[in-house]
């Protein structure tokens, strides 16, 4: 089940769904990096928001720059 925007949704009732679909065998590490994709989704989102974006083309250059420089 997707939560969709995850302003809509507390952060409580996130992770609480992320953990109740797990496999009751996961270990914490497991657990962690399930609860740290979830953070990083939500903060691309709101970055998203905030229009913090550059396209492909933008990125390579970038990376090109900072490659060869």
């Amino acid at each position: 089940m997707y939560l969709g925007s995850m302003s809509s949704v507390s952060v409580k009732q996130q992770v609480l769904h992320v953990v109740q679909r797990l496999p009751d065998d996961i270990g914490f590490q497991d657990v962690n990096e399930e609860i740290a994709l979830l953070n990083a989704v939500a903060e691309a989102e709101e970055d998203i928001g905030k229009g913090l974006l550059i396209d492909n083309k933008e990125m390579k250059a970038r990376l090109d720059e900072w490659l060869d420089g």
